[in-house]
């Protein structure tokens, strides 16, 4: 991982238009690279009232040409993990050769491009060869994230996508929740922000859903939209039921409430490792009709494996993925990273503060490092874009 390519800070003074300045132009100063090609800022819900102000300064004082992010309750700088901060992180990024670009969308330009097959082309002014991967950031309220990923999907395939959904005010029950997304000195409460990454860099990463397979591979044999009926031509609860029981008397006790299902993304694959499964909740089921129902769309014929989600299997999945990532990008050049935790994790999960955070350094460090707590994490599985939940999307500016 490159030292001189990046560098993250987290300032916590509140609204201090010269303190904030003072802070960008020293948080430059340390920056060894001649010049900044990108800048990631995540903002507590404190600094709504002064979004603007803040972006403008940030980008005059650490001399950012381009500059995305939005806003959370929680924040990620380097190492560490700020939950219910109430500051902001800044990172800097030197991506020599990168060509990047930054567009907003909303949710009128998704129903769009449910119907063009190239609308997403159109309104970037990119067509799906000119980048090699992307970050994005969306507001969760006005944006339907399901539906953006299918269509992106389609107009840029096998470009991995990274990012999340963004948190801020929760007002009273009835009124709207409230979140921004920032692309250069504008603030916006609905829709989304894509930066694309091009040119001699791309976007590399890890997807970690925080399970363990449990059990053996198994083929669907029937199912009904999210109904999972058999299994291996044998009823589904059964198969469940019997893949629990085999499991130590330890091992079925860390199961128990935290079951899920994980489907393989790209059935051409000659073996089936951790990493290849879209994991998916497991929301019911019947032991008299032997049907399971799930928190997405199987296909008969699809391969499956249960999964088992809990503190040591999350802390497990992401050592493993890391090591792997490490392994894979061994002499390509790593110019920095980011890293997008979902608000469930962090503290919730593992009973202490920034566990991803160190691990990532870890595994890549010491590096410049900005991330934010998620709504719901964006990454790729296989070959295509998912919206996650429980799970921490680490993605790195790499070398192409």
């Amino acid at each position: 991982m490159s030292k001189e390519n990046s560098i993250a800070a987290y300032w916590s003074d509140g609204m201090d238009e010269d303190g904030l300045a003072d802070w960008a132009r020293r948080l430059r100063a340390r920056l060894p690279a001649p010049e900044v090609s990108l800048g990631l800022v995540f903002m507590s819900p404190k600094f709504f009232p002064h979004a603007e102000t803040v972006l403008e300064i940030l980008r005059v004082h650490a001399k950012i040409p381009l500059l995305a992010g939005c806003s959370s309750t929680g924040l990620v700088a380097n190492a560490e993990e700020i939950e219910g901060a109430g500051g902001l992180v800044l990172a800097l990024y030197s991506l020599p050769g990168a060509k990047l670009r930054g567009f907003r969308f909303s949710q009128d330009d998704v129903a769009d491009a449910a119907v063009s097959a190239n609308a997403w082309s159109a309104k970037s002014g990119l067509a799906a060869h000119d980048a090699n991967g992307w970050l994005a950031f969306i507001d969760p309220f006005h944006l339907d994230g399901e539906s953006w990923l299918r269509s992106w999907n389609q107009n840029f395939p096998a470009q991995p996508v990274y990012g999340g959904m963004a948190s801020g005010n929760f007002p009273e029950a009835g009124a709207q929740p409230v979140t921004q997304v920032y692309l250069d000195g504008e603030v916006f409460e609905d829709g989304g922000v894509a930066l694309a990454v091009g040119g001699e860099v791309t976007v590399a990463g890890v997807v970690s859903q925080g399970c363990t397979p449990i059990g053996e591979t198994w083929t669907l044999t029937r199912v009904e939209h999210n109904l999972i009926r058999n299994i291996g031509n044998r009823p589904a609860y059964a198969v469940l039921n019997e893949t629990v029981q085999k499991l130590s008397a330890e091992d079925q006790k860390k199961s128990a409430g935290n079951l899920h299902i994980g489907l393989v993304v790209n059935e051409y694959l000659e073996d089936f490792h951790r990493g290849d499964f879209l994991v998916r909740n497991l929301l019911g089921g019947d032991p008299q009709s032997g049907v399971l129902a799930v928190g997405a769309l199987p296909r008969m014929g699809q391969t499956v494996q249960f999964q088992r989600r809990d503190a040591a299997a999350a802390s497990e999945d992401m050592n493993e993925l890391l090591a792997r990532a490490k392994k894979n990008l061994a002499g390509r050049e790593i110019f920095g990273g980011a890293l997008f935790c979902c608000n469930g994790r962090g503290k919730n999960l593992f009973g202490r503060p920034s566990h991803d955070s160190e691990l990532l350094q870890a595994h890549f460090g010491p590096t410049g490092v900005a991330g934010f707590f998620c709504n719901g994490e964006i990454g790729p599985v296989g070959d295509k874009n998912f919206l996650h939940g429980f799970s921490a999307a680490v993605a790195l500016f790499v070398k192409k």
